[in-house]
């Protein structure tokens, strides 16, 4: 056979499957071309027997042979090879380094005891993850909203059953730390008989003689008469000095469960969030070619896929039309643009402020009109005064939020953002509307703050109308609860329901256009935190109200499943999901910090009921803490009270700023890091553009010549 020279094209098709080089043409060589690149001819590791790029071509076998042995050499010093798959390798690499990895099991049988107990390990933790997966409760509803409404939709779902979870296992801490402790110890007693020598008056609750059904309703309805003396309240249970301790101690741990729930779900929403609005990865080209799942089998998981796909492309084409049309506003633009801004705030400003002082004023006007004879002779009008200030923050909250969805567009921001600015605006006007009913409350226990005053001298509190102040502050958040859920059920039974069935009665045009309904997120994610702020506070005094507020969350998840799937259709227009993952956390942190002032406050400064509760006969509640602190042991006293003095307090104080600063100090250096990264995503970005627009130009140049 002739023999032909090393750069002979045929002799380098045949070494190992080589590719051949092109033939020797006029321009720019490679080198050449990659020299001129953005990022100064910045080389790039392609696994072993790769040649970087802009390097010079091997001319013989020579040096492709010692290739290979470098390759080979490469393979020997994988200390623990992975799978061939994740080797960022190409195709000849990685199956050279899967054929040895195979030769070498066969040659030392299964591996060591070691690799197969971090095999097995691995697994089993891989299984656990599949097992909780499975575990979790309408994961296939939650993909099936995902994908037919979108997934700012799917996110609201969510939420509903990440809270449905919380009031769970609270209930199951208030079985096991209150309701447990309150029956072991024996029968809990009935209510307490009138006592005339009882500085603090007398508290008869429950309902005497025979009762119509009407009145058990009503009784029902506003949680006085039988259920007024039920494990529901906090009167209910008997001044023992175990159940005491554990019924304080279950408020905090319930907290503490709630903070930690909320705080993981933050960080990991948190996470979603940096890298959605990065614009690393959520750019047009991203979604296009790795969004698919090519393991889908199924038309409807496909056509499901395939929605959730171009929801996702809305929102990025609409959140770069805003960013396009921002970036290029003039000076005189801006300016207008924040002055409209300010002018929208200053009036969303105004409406809160009147909100809040129609809400001050029907509190204190509830408190009048019970006094009144008329009032307390007819049990309907007692029940309509009663529920006066849940009707009007109820009717506060049905007019304000709309206003705020009118204004928001006005304010020329992303459809992200402004779900978060409506989100923020509502949840304030809530949040703080339940404040002032609880200021209203405090007003009235407390006698104004006035300890002089002759209603609350004697007893510390206004015992002369709130004889078991505690048992009322359970009542008014056990009627909030209830009222938004009858409200609730009223709009999805009375106004969704027939609207659909009526508008189907209505031919062409209008009809469709009638039957058209949106699923209002904003609205319904403040309807769900709403709801669990009033459980927050209520939960101390009404001690049954997360399992209460447990059934609401089912039946209103299946309520508005069927809702979403019978009456409502998709949005015209989507948001991003991984916003309002982190944001919804970050209000319900909101309404637990604002849960907990006063609870807090009831817990440390209002002393406790004489007549009914756990506590009663103590100057407060927390008394009880470090009275059992005195039942033990000296040596665990002594410990617990070093807890709490500054010798521990300041080494804490201490060890908790130097970690504050590593930590600070590591973000940075990660942060630094992630720019790099980042300008180096833009340079390899800007390379193929030149690449491409050179191979453009060496095209036309070549069929020109």
């Amino acid at each position: 056979m002739e023999e032909r020279p090393p750069w002979d094209p045929e002799a380098w098709g045949s070494v190992e499957g080589r590719p051949a080089p092109r033939a020797a043409r006029t321009g720019p060589s490679l080198s050449s071309v990659l020299n001129e690149l953005p990022s100064a001819a910045t080389l790039r590791y392609r696994g072993p027997g790769v040649l970087p790029w802009g390097s010079e071509e091997a001319e013989d076998e020579e040096a492709w042979k010692s290739m290979q042995t470098s390759a080979d050499a490469a393979l020997q010093e994988q200390p623990e090879p992975g799978a061939s798959r994740e080797l960022p390798w190409p195709m000849l690499a990685r199956r050279a380094h899967r054929q040895r990895l195979a030769r070498d099991r066969v040659a030392q049988g299964a591996g060591s005891t070691g690799a197969q107990w971090t095999r097995l390990i691995r697994r089993s933790k891989e299984k656990v993850r599949e097992g909780l997966r499975s575990l979790q409760p309408w994961a296939w509803t939650l993909k099936r909203i995902g994908g037919q409404f979108g997934a700012g939709t799917e996110s609201y779902f969510s939420l509903l059953r990440f809270l449905l979870l919380l009031n769970v296992l609270a209930s199951v801490l208030t079985a096991c730390m209150i309701l447990l402790p309150t029956w072991l110890e024996g029968t809990p007693p009935g209510p307490p008989a009138p006592n005339a020598s009882s500085p603090c008056g007398s508290y008869n609750p429950g309902s005497h003689g025979l009762v119509t059904f009407a009145t058990e309703l009503l009784n029902l309805l506003s949680g006085e008469g039988f259920l007024e003396w039920s494990p529901l309240f906090y009167g209910f249970y008997p001044p023992r000095p175990h159940l005491a301790i554990t019924y304080l101690c279950a408020a905090f741990a319930i907290g503490l469960l709630y903070l930690l729930l909320i705080l993981h779900r933050s960080v990991s929403g948190l996470k979603q969030t940096l890298l959605a609005e990065s614009e690393a990865l959520t750019r047009y080209s991203h979604r296009v070619f790795s969004a698919w799942d090519f393991g889908l089998s199924g038309e409807v998981h496909v056509r499901l896929r395939q929605r959730l796909i171009l929801y996702e492309l809305q929102v990025e084409l609409e959140e770069a039309r805003v960013r396009r049309r921002a970036a290029v506003r003039t000076l005189g633009q801006q300016a207008r643009l924040w002055s409209v801004r300010l002018l929208l705030n200053l009036v969303v400003l105004a409406l809160l402020g009147a909100a809040f002082y129609g809400i001050y004023w029907a509190t204190g006007a509830t408190v009048g009109l019970q006094d009144k004879p008329l009032i307390q002779r007819t049990p309907v009008l007692k029940l309509v005064v009663d529920y006066l200030p849940s009707i009007f923050i109820s009717v506060v909250n049905f007019v304000l939020p709309p206003v705020f969805k009118l204004i928001a567009p006005l304010e020329g921001y992303t459809r992200s953002r402004q779900i978060v600015f409506i989100l923020l605006r509502t949840v304030s006007l809530r949040l703080v509307s339940l404040l002032v009913l609880l200021f209203s409350l405090w007003n009235e226990i407390t006698c104004g703050g006035d300890a002089e005053d002759e209603r609350c001298k004697t007893c510390g509190y206004n015992y002369k109308e709130l004889p078991c102040w505690e048992t009322r502050m359970g009542q008014e958040m056990y009627k909030l609860l209830l009222f938004d859920l009858l409200t609730g059920l009223a709009v999805i039974l009375l106004y969704q329901f027939p609207r659909k069935l009526l508008c189907g009665l209505c031919p062409g045009a209008l009809g469709r256009f009638a039957r058209t309904q949106e699923f209002q997120v904003p609205d319904e994610v403040l309807g769900l935190i709403y709801a669990q702020t009033v459980v927050w506070v209520g939960s101390f005094f009404c001690p049954l109200l997360p399992l209460l507020n447990s059934v609401k969350f089912l039946l209103l998840f299946y309520l508005k499943k069927i809702t979403l799937f019978s009456t409502c259709s998709p949005a015209s227009r989507t948001f991003r999901a991984s916003t309002v993952n982190f944001f919804f956390p970050l209000v319900l942190l909101l309404g637990l910090a604002i849960s907990a002032v006063p609870v807090l406050y009831s817990i440390f400064l209002i002393p406790p009921s004489k007549l009914c509760g756990p506590f009663r006969g103590q100057s407060s509640i927390w008394v009880v803490i470090p009275a059992s602190i005195r039942e033990l042991p000296q040596t665990a006293q002594n410990v617990l009270f070093f807890l709490g003095t500054q010798a521990f307090a300041v080494p804490l104080l201490l060890i908790s700023s130097i970690l504050m600063a590593y930590t600070v100090a590591l973000a940075n250096s990660y942060g630094r890091l992630i720019s790099e990264l980042k300008r180096q995503i833009q340079t390899e970005a800007q390379n193929k553009v030149f690449l491409a627009q050179r191979a453009v130009a060496l095209s036309s140049a070549d069929r020109t010549l």
